[in-house]
């Protein structure tokens, strides 16, 4: 991703950032609500296009070839909703139909997921009756379905409980194990320190800082990466305000 841009209307929901994920890394966007995370994630899974910039995933533009960049992606936000009224194997059974997965793939492939990701005591009730944590867990199956090299999650354990978030943080150690490039978005301090490899430290729209956990911090000169990310936001925004009166 390179300078890329997002407006809505007046507002520069992100402005000009870049940055870039290797296969087998977990690079973890961290950022405070309203801080442009979703919005990047939204242009890197092809549901919206850059004002301008450029994001690739496995060469492909975003913005000119979608089809081939949804091939080569796995999308899950907090709040994906499940249908109601199939179960979580009906569900995905659903989805692999739409990748025009042939049956009896699309069957191991289920039952691998179910297994890798506990779905089996759950697997015949209805979505609508599961808890939040065990629609999480149908909800990345979903993403993973189609075994992508690139997966996207924004905030994936939102709303969820400590064991529920561990089971996830866990599961995706492994895949990134397997060699795969995962984007992760969160405003949880302690999950970006525990799971990302890489960090970018976002604020308003902007890239603060981007780094490993332990350069951060040797940037910051802080012992938390709470503090670092709060100095860094400090730093921003006095920049900015001199800025401000620079050009008065």
């Amino acid at each position: 991703m390179i300078g890329l841009v997002r407006r809505y209307g007046a507002l520069e929901a992100v402005g000009g950032i870049s940055f870039e994920v290797a296969a087998g890394e977990i690079f973890g966007l961290l950022g405070p609500n309203g801080a442009g995370k979703s919005t990047t994630m939204r242009v890197l899974a092809t549901l919206i296009r850059p004002d301008a910039g450029v994001a690739r995933i496995g060469g492909y533009d975003t913005a000119t070839q979608p089809a081939q960049v949804r091939r080569s992606i796995g999308f899950q936000t907090g709040d994906t909703r499940l249908y109601e009224r199939l179960t979580p194997v009906e569900f995905l059974r659903y989805f692999g139909d739409l990748h025009d997965m042939p049956r009896a793939a699309l069957g191991r492939r289920i039952e691998e997921l179910v297994g890798m990701l506990d779905i089996g005591p759950f697997a015949s009730q209805r979505c609508g009756s599961l808890s939040t944590g065990q629609q999480q867990r149908v909800s990345i199956a979903r993403a993973l379905l189609h075994d992508p090299p690139v997966l996207i999650l924004d905030e994936p354990t939102s709303g969820l409980d400590i064991i529920s978030s561990q089971f996830i943080l866990d599961f995706l150690r492994r895949e990134r194990a397997r060699g795969k490039a995962i984007v992760y978005s969160t405003h949880i301090m302690s999950e970006a320190e525990l799971i990302c490899d890489r960090l970018g430290l976002m604020h308003q729209g902007r890239l603060m800082r981007v780094g490993a956990l332990a350069s951060l911090l040797a940037q910051t000169g802080e012992e938390s990466l709470t503090r670092a990310f709060l100095k860094c936001i400090a730093e921003h925004e006095g920049a900015a305000a001199l800025g401000t009166r620079g050009g008065l």
